[in-house]
């Protein structure tokens, strides 16, 4: 468990009650954004064991404020890339979205992961715009975002 500005955040199976909740909220979202709720892009089975995991930020009142998975990219136990999934916080919820970002970071560094990666829509102007912020640079599609143009992918160096 760790705790960040606000909230707590904690690791869930991404199949609990909680985390399909958030899951919902957030394709909800993504659906009013870009017409794809992203949810095809998502595969729970990924973030459990080893190096991935699914987190929930929540309040001290247990009020659920947001989600963020991380996954080895390319279903390699050793790679060096770990992958941003699912990342959402509710509105209205300040410093939420920077507080998984770091969570998810640091957890990155405990795997051994060298880069994260995520991939976002262009549309989705204030997922670019967050991510930049917070250090995420343009880099090449991989998978299946290459050749996908609605598409963009970033990552970090940790």
């Amino acid at each position: 468990m760790a705790t960040a500005p606000n909230c707590i955040i904690t690791a869930v199976d991404a199949d609990s009650a909680e985390a399909q909740q958030l899951l919902q909220d957030l394709s909800d979202a993504l659906l009013s954004i870009n017409g794809d709720s992203g949810r095809s892009s998502f595969d729970a089975s990924e973030t459990r064991g080893g190096r991935g995991g699914f987190f929930i930020a929540s309040n001290s009142d247990g009020k659920l404020l947001g989600c963020a998975a991380l996954r080895p990219l390319g279903g390699d136990g050793n790679s060096t890339i770990g992958e941003l999934k699912r990342m959402y916080a509710r509105p209205g919820q300040a410093g939420v979205g920077a507080a998984l970002v770091a969570h998810v970071e640091n957890m990155a560094r405990q795997y051994a992961y060298a880069e994260i990666w995520l991939a976002t829509r262009l549309a989705n102007d204030r997922a670019v715009a967050f991510y930049r912020k917070h250090g995420y640079a343009d880099i090449p599609a991989y998978g299946k975002y290459v050749g996908a143009a609605q598409s963009i992918c970033l990552g970090k160096v940790l």
